[in-house]
């Protein structure tokens, strides 16, 4: 691939500056006057519409109701679970003033709704018979971070979280690893993104969850991205407020609840697991543009006539797709939709109607195929950008694979780590091994794996306990 647009900074000059360029050139987002609160341009926000879509479909299909909960928490609710106060309260931006009277309580903006569906859900509840109850919110919330990055870590962002409660707790734990099944389904097949999945150690946890689950995906620069995360409560939240219920014996019981949630962070995810020097290379399933059809002499009455049935024939498949129309030079045209992403790119002029053909160019690997124009184009088309999504994954899979390593000693560790992406550890399940290998190395526990015996990578105590590290946004 040779790099084609100056706009853009190189990846190995500086994978930061590159992701914002990317960000900014190919107009997913832009700068608002408040740090850490993006605007979210037309194109960005296409492409949440489409996770949106696809997993709002998916927990539908499980069984889940979206709801709406409030943005403002009263303080004395967050303050009902002691380990959730504590983790959210640094991030909270808190509300003190209607108007220009003082409030007789603070009102905290959103950082999660855990306290509010407890709430509600106290109220509603009275027997087994109303359980389970399986919510799912779209909202933005609010964590006043001290550094941000577009999409990768904001002040606010938008996301889903899903709350549920259960009358036992396997139900519970099964809802937990379900939703998280779904997330990495989600990831391969729309963004063609692979995961590595397991459990947060303690340390990492969600503030008031008894397990949380995550899934991790791995960058080009090596650095790798919480992407999701599945949490199993326990009765924690459902003892704080009092979430009780009637079972079959008329006794009164506890429930067990869940949360699960990801956010626009996958959009970050998706443009430094794919994209290249010359801009935004988008998965075809998430693409807000699938196809587009460049008219070489777009002035020409009958090279616009094959576009638009070409781009009605593809319609009809149900492929996002649009012509560009503007009077930029063919060149200017291609480099644009290759700073875009776009999947596809159809090239057609005087020359290709005369021989009954046009030019499809792939923008993955830039690969130009010559079609035929028939009633077989848009199947041909179709059957394509499956291939480009299979392409895709295999190619992330590839470098993901690459990129998981085994240490046993520190040397050894921080050496593979500097070669990027996750190295497997034993590790004893002391936190304080944990903090120190992250003072010496700059890495954290991504999430627990297989159990096997060994010696700690730190303290050289005999453990059961294997453990990704990795440097992670």
């Amino acid at each position: 691939m040779n790099k084609k647009n100056d706009a853009i900074t190189a990846r190995d000059v500086d994978f930061a500056k590159w992701y914002t360029d990317v960000c900014l050139k190919a107009e997913l987002m832009d700068y608002s006057s408040v740090k850490g609160f993006i605007i979210y341009r037309p194109y960005g926000y296409a492409i949440w519409e489409n996770i949106q879509k696809y997993l709002d479909e998916r927990f539908k299909k499980t069984g889940h109701q979206n709801v709406y909960m409030p943005l403002l928490i009263p303080e004395s609710l967050l303050k009902k679970e002691a380990d959730h106060v504590e983790g959210f309260a640094p991030e909270c931006a808190v509300v003190t003033k209607g108007g220009y009277e003082n409030l007789e309580e603070n009102l905290l903006i959103r950082p999660t709704s855990e306290t509010l569906f407890c709430e509600h859900y106290a109220k509603i509840v009275k027997s087994y018979r109303d359980l389970p109850k399986k919510y799912n919110q779209w909202c933005s919330v609010v964590r006043w971070e001290k550094t941000t990055r577009p999409f990768l870590r904001g002040s606010e962002f938008l996301w889903q979280e899903g709350h549920t409660i259960h009358a036992t707790e396997q139900e519970a734990i099964e809802e937990t690893l379900n939703m998280l099944n779904e997330y990495k389904e989600m990831a391969k097949n729309l963004l063609a993104i692979p995961m590595v999945t397991g459990k947060k150690t303690e340390k990492e946890k969600f503030a008031g969850a008894i397990d949380t689950y995550t899934m991790e995906s791995l960058m080009q620069d090596g650095k790798v991205l919480q992407s999701g995360t599945s949490h199993y409560f326990g009765q924690g939240f459902a003892k704080a407020f009092d979430m009780k219920y009637l079972d079959k014996e008329n006794q009164l019981k506890y429930v067990y609840q869940t949360s699960w949630g990801l956010s626009t962070r996958l959009i970050g995810a998706t443009i430094m697991v794919h994209s290249d020097d010359n801009g935004l290379i988008l998965p075809p399933r998430v693409a807000p543009i699938q196809v587009i059809i460049i008219p070489i002499k777009p002035e020409n009455e009958d090279v616009m006539n094959y576009a638009n049935l070409i781009k009605k024939s593809l319609e009809e498949k149900n492929i996002r797709v649009d012509i560009d129309t503007t009077l930029k030079t063919p060149g200017f045209k291609f480099s644009e939709a290759e700073m875009r992403g776009i999947p596809l790119r159809i090239e057609i002029g005087p020359k290709d109607i005369a021989n009954n053909q046009c030019v499809v160019a792939k923008r993955n690997d830039y690969q130009k195929i010559t079609i035929e124009i028939n009633d077989e184009l848009s199947t041909k088309i179709e059957s394509l950008l499956d291939d480009i999504h299979n392409e895709m994954y295999e190619k992330a899979l590839t470098n993901l694979n690459n990129h998981i390593h085994e240490a046993t000693t520190q040397e050894e560790l921080k050496d593979k780590l500097e070669q990027g992406g996750f190295v497997k550890v034993s590790w004893c399940g002391d936190v304080d091994c944990e903090n120190k290998i992250k003072e010496e190395t700059g890495a954290t526990t991504r999430c627990l794996c297989e159990n096997e015996s060994g010696n700690c990578i730190y303290c050289n105590k005999k453990t059961e306990t294997k453990v990704y590290l990795a440097k992670a946004y």
